[in-house]
């Protein structure tokens, strides 16, 4: 790597350590007149698994559940399909895109408000389209705390519900905020006697719940939700750094020591970043925050300069300038406490002590203020940034550690393979437990999220394509392991509804709700097994994950790029020089 790389690197890291505003991300519903009409939906990223473009016949953005069963009658009345879209649409499958060109979309953006708290029995009532950031701070007002939560605080309740997003612990009722749910209304298609439209009130105990609570959005539009909440309190953070060699063996125990546990793996490094994590007492000195560096607002020309050095580095097959970067940033996380501080300015050490509310999500890059662009997220399409695939699964605790140890095999014959995993912080690894959601985890499991480069011209292979394919693979196919709903390529949900045992009562809930499909789209036809599957042969496909290699036209044959067998799991097909 240049010294101007290394400079950038070290620069872009400062500063993301002191901004303090940016501008929010541009809306993912574009719309060419002022009347909502003839509109365009994507995701925060810009971009769906299969780079095509959603078109919609418009948009409606209801203020109450009374302006949401209108819209729906009046899709349900006469047959428009429909799909629900939340504020800033983290999904990467095409969860949100209607069947066709003339759909409409509902968006909850405006189904913002607090219904009510019940302090006594620990609950609160909010609409669907609040961010997990205010159903934490509104929560944190009246002293209560929802216990396990995604680290990242953009997404609405809504949608992560409808994807089963997910903290990390084995303890209590697990870490899927779904888990947590103990009522909800259901905004669903009717008929002439329903007046086209049915509320449906479910409670804890009722069986449709559990399909309801991580849905895909194909049942309808949820509008409420009553969550069970704890009395707030204080946890203890210590981050620690350790040689991989044992892995494998410390990733079985660690979840069960510590409530809130969590492993950073940098394979290439052979290093592992421990996340001790739990409860303190309540009267325990600190005040300490969370505000992870990845999710703060960052300059867009080095956002810009970062992408051209990480384009530069993959188009010379660079491999050397990946790990440089690589050491780099996570060095420089590592050094600062990954955003921790211990009184909300400063980090003076471990370990960092704070209430659950200042602790469990960040996400200061969304803050509104309009700097024209200056400093936005890193993934903001609307800058030259980050573009990358994710690779979410979760694989059970009993396997998990040869899984792993798979993945060092791998690293032993290519060592520089997953720098370029690094530049993203790694393999986040999150402990996850069985839910009784329908499409929910099916057992205790540890969850690999893995993200890595995405070249802006699907036909170009990235350095290394065949390591991580094969890494994907290893953990779908020879593992069985569960995809994030709301994460990967389009191979990790080919027939996934044969891993869930009830996947049947799941489509049976469906046919009673929208029995026609208005909240259904190709997609989620395809991922639930009703019609055809997910891959799509064609030129180079293998390259985006929407197939799996069987012959080298699949991959980059003219640019060096063949499909071959594994190196580790030899039942894998992949793409590789």
């Amino acid at each position: 790597m240049s010294m101007s790389g290394f400079f950038l690197r070290l620069s872009c890291l400062f500063v993301l350590s002191f901004s303090v505003c940016s501008t929010s991300p541009e809306d993912h519903i574009k719309c060419s007149s002022s009347n909502n009409t003839d509109c365009t939906i994507t995701n925060a990223y810009g971009i769906f698994p299969d780079r095509t473009v959603c078109k919609v016949r418009g948009v409606t953005y209801p203020n109450s559940e009374e302006e949401l069963v209108s819209t729906v009658a009046y899709g349900s009345k006469y047959k428009i399909p429909m799909k629900a879209s939340t504020r800033y649409a983290h999904s990467i499958p095409k969860l949100a895109c209607p069947r066709g060109e003339e759909g409409l979309i509902i968006s909850t953006k405006n189904l913002n408000r607090v219904v009510g708290i019940n302090v006594q029995e620990l609950t609160m009532t909010v609409e669907s389209g609040m961010t997990l950031r205010q159903v934490i701070g509104e929560a944190a007002k009246v002293g209560l705390a929802l216990p396990y939560t995604p680290y990242w605080w953009g997404v609405s309740l809504g949608g992560l519900l409808a994807t089963g997003a997910h903290g990390s612990t084995l303890w209590g009722k697990g870490s899927g905020v779904h888990d947590y749910v103990v009522g909800l209304r259901i905004v669903s298609p009717g008929g002439p006697q329903d007046g086209y439209a049915k509320v449906r009130i479910l409670s804890h105990g009722d069986e449709d719940l559990n399909a309801a609570k991580v849905s895909l959005g194909v049942l309808g539009v949820i509008s409420q939700v009553t969550l069970s909440l704890q009395p707030m309190f204080k946890r203890s953070i210590t981050y620690l750094s350790e040689g991989d060699s044992d892995l494998g063996d410390q990733a079985l125990n660690f979840g069960k020591q510590h409530e809130f546990a969590d492993i950073i793996w940098y394979p290439s490094q052979h290093r592992a970043v421990y996340r001790i994590d739990d409860r303190v007492s309540s009267d325990t000195s600190g005040d300490g925050l969370y505000d992870f560096i990845p999710f703060r607002p960052t300059p867009s020309l080095a956002l810009a300069a970062i992408r051209t050095t990480e384009e530069t580095q993959e188009s010379m097959n660079d491999a050397n300038g990946k790990c440089y970067s690589a050491k780099l940033v996570t060095s420089g996380l590592l050094a600062s406490a990954y955003g921790l501080t211990n009184d909300g300015l400063i980090f003076t050490g471990y370990p960092v002590i704070g209430y659950q509310n200042r602790i469990q999500s960040s996400g200061t890059c969304l803050d509104s203020l309009d700097d024209a662009k200056i400093t936005a997220c890193p993934w903001d399409s609307g800058v030259k940034g980050e573009l990358f695939h994710q690779t979410a699964v979760s694989i059970s605790l009993s396997l998990a550690k040869n899984f792993i140890q798979d993945v060092q095999k791998l690293v032993e014959i290519a060592p520089e393979s997953l720098c370029g995993t690094e530049i993203y912080n790694g393999f986040l690894m999150r402990y996850v437990t069985a839910s009784t959601a329908y499409l929910g985890k099916q057992e205790d499991a540890l969850d690999f999220d893995i993200t890595y480069y995405r070249s802006r011209d699907p036909m170009t292979p990235r350095l290394y394509e065949g390591i991580l394919e094969e890494i994907e693979q290893l953990a779908l196919f020879k593992y069985g392991a569960l995809p994030h709903w709301g994460k990967n390529r389009n191979i990790a949900f080919d027939g996934v509804i044969k891993k869930y045992k009830k996947g049947e009562e799941f489509l049976r809930v469906k046919d009673v709700y929208d029995p026609i499909g208005l909240f259904s789209n190709e997609w989620s036809d395809q991922v639930l097994g009703i019609k055809g599957g997910v891959t799509v042969a064609k030129e180079g496909c293998a390259l985006e994950g929407l197939c799996i290699c069987s012959e080298d036209i699949h991959c980059a044959p003219s640019k060096g790029y063949f499909c071959r067998p594994g190196k580790v799991f030899r039942d894998a097909r992949v793409c590789a020089p």
